[in-house]
């Protein structure tokens, strides 16, 4: 982390900010404050080179076109591969999940190269998955469920070296049975990617601490403890949501 200012990056908002995904970095920056940490969010836009030397880098989903503008810019720079070098913390959401992986197909079954950066890879599934998703997580130090919202096309299969973030609850999420359960996302190295929309670190909020500590370079049980008012009324609303679609 920078010396004083924990440097939060929000990248492409214009076409990365489906569902509210840019949301993920006002959380993180807002559960830093109310800790006393300071912390800044920094816009990259498509003009823009993406700097390496951030603190944690968000990415959002977005629609195909957006999806494979946004493929083209960041595969020309060198800034987020040197972040993920030195183990910056990286949250990918839907269609940035897929553009960090090695490769993936677009509704017209063009295969877009990927950034590589994650060992996966995204084909179209056959039909649209819409609606609330509800995960175990595989992580150390995470107890809490995951929830969000999913909206995509695409079915990921992770290689050898891609865990996935948890196991499918309710929804589809990669779309791909891995032999022990549906699962959702990939955690490789210091980025976690996933399909959760939500956005997603509003709805898990222990997800944002983990990232704050991995950022911080601390164990996420150093952080002060945190409450903010509405988030538990907000997770009680979407996991009664979930329950809601099951009853139906």
């Amino acid at each position: 982390m920078s010396e004083s200012t924990l440097r939060i990056g929000v990248l492409y908002p214009e076409v990365l900010g489906t569902y509210g995904d840019t949301g993920n970095a006002v959380v993180l920056c807002e559960r830093a404050r109310r800790r006393g940490i300071d912390a800044d969010i920094i816009s990259v836009d498509l003009d823009t080179c993406v700097p390496e030397d951030l603190d944690l880098y968000t990415l959002g989903g977005g629609e195909d076109t957006a999806q494979a503008l946004a493929a083209r810019k960041m595969s020309d720079g060198t800034g987020l591969k040197r972040a993920v070098e030195r183990g910056a913390p990286i949250l990918a959401i839907c269609a940035s999940l897929q553009v960090l992986g090695q490769w993936y197909e677009d509704a017209n079954a063009v295969r877009v190269p990927g950034l590589g950066f994650l060992d996966v890879t995204t084909a179209p599934q056959g039909s649209r998955t819409i609606g609330e998703i509800l995960t175990t997580p595989r992580i150390d130090g995470l107890t809490d469920l995951l929830t969000g919202f999913e909206n995509h096309g695409g079915a990921t299969t992770c290689g050898p070296d891609a865990t996935p973030l948890g196991t499918v609850i309710r929804g589809t999420g990669n779309g791909v049975n891995t032999g022990d359960g549906a699962c959702d996302g990939v955690h490789q190295g210091s980025i976690i990617a996933t399909y959760m929309h939500g956005p997603v670190l509003a709805r898990n909020p222990q997800l944002a601490d983990y990232l704050l500590s991995q950022a911080m370079g601390i164990a996420m049980t150093d952080l002060s403890e945190l409450t903010v008012p509405g988030v538990q009324r907000l997770r009680e609303e979407r996991l009664q949501a979930v329950h809601s679609e099951v009853g139906n």
